[in-house]
């Protein structure tokens, strides 16, 4: 694990980053959401500000929810999400005289993992399904041991949770026994620690995490199994930019206006070159060129 990870406290993370003393930005750049996308928020902030010490970001978690609602309240410059902005979103932003832009910044192989130690290295989506809609209760029902599975999901604020709902369980309800975590690198601490355990977050929080097995998804049960990572414990980027890994995504940033100035500048260097290098080196997908 890098050491922003290392330095990333589960699902309540709050980096504040100013500029250098005795510089004084004309006004600050709030960016609050999703914590799928905190360490790379922090990593962004971090190396812009040192290019343009003029500037200063403040960077927040809570869920992508969460700063979707701060972006319909007025209350940060920036959303950042891990799913797409909802209508009724849209529509409570637009009576509050805010019409939110979307920029697409990265893409995220959401990884399913289980411990080092669980034989399964293969679901296909009909699988995990069943596994988190509570149908299957058994590792021995998918090719384990015979043993209680335990779900461990996020918190319903978070864009993983929905994301994953909406594309993995097709919209039925979670298991009423999975444990809510605040964070994925909540889940990520978990499942290293429980061979009975199954979990699942942006792949970015697993990789170098040697407690953990990243499963290869099968689209269709007997399918070829994807998996988000490579050999070298990097991310199969090719996979997630053709859908070959069923279960890749966009990250994005939403503003309540059209941006302009600073938030335009800073918002054109993350979707630029070395916004973009930085997504690679955070463990995350880059936009394709």
């Amino acid at each position: 694990m890098n050491r922003w990870m290392k330095n990333l406290a589960a699902g309540a993370a709050i980096f504040s980053l100013t500029a250098q003393p005795g510089v004084f930005a004309a006004r600050n750049i709030t960016v609050k959401g999703s914590d799928t996308m905190i360490v790379l928020g922090q990593r962004w902030a971090e190396e812009y500000m040192k290019r343009n010490p003029e500037v200063t970001l403040q960077v927040t978690g809570g869920g992508s929810g969460t700063g979707l609602a701060a972006l319909v309240n007025g209350t940060t410059d920036i959303a950042n999400a891990s799913r797409p902005i909802k209508e009724k979103e849209i529509e409570k932003a637009r009576q509050a005289g805010y019409y939110p832009e979307e920029f697409k910044v990265a893409m995220d192989s959401l990884a399913v993992v289980v411990h080092k130690n669980n034989a399964v290295e293969v679901l296909s989506l009909k699988q995990i399904m069943g596994i988190y809609t509570g149908k299957i209760n058994n590792w021995q029902e998918v090719g384990g041991k015979n043993s209680p599975i335990l779900r461990y999901c996020r918190e319903s604020n978070s864009g993983t949770y929905v994301f994953f709902k909406e594309q993995v369980l097709k919209n039925f309800d979670y298991a009423p026994d999975c444990q809510t975590m605040p964070g994925t690198s909540a889940v990520a601490n978990a499942v290293s620690k429980d061979p009975a355990g199954i979990g699942y977050g942006g792949a970015a929080y697993f990789l170098t995490q040697p407690s953990l097995r990243i499963l290869s998804i099968q689209k269709k049960d007997g399918g070829e199994a994807v998996n988000p990572a490579q050999a070298a414990g990097k991310l199969d980027y090719e996979a997630a930019w053709t859908g070959r890994y069923p279960i890749a995504r966009y990250l994005y940033m939403y503003t309540g206006f059209k941006p302009k100035g600073k938030i335009k500048n800073y918002l054109d260097w993350i979707r630029g070159p070395e916004g973009q290098k930085i997504v690679e080196e955070a463990g995350y997908v880059p936009l394709k060129s």
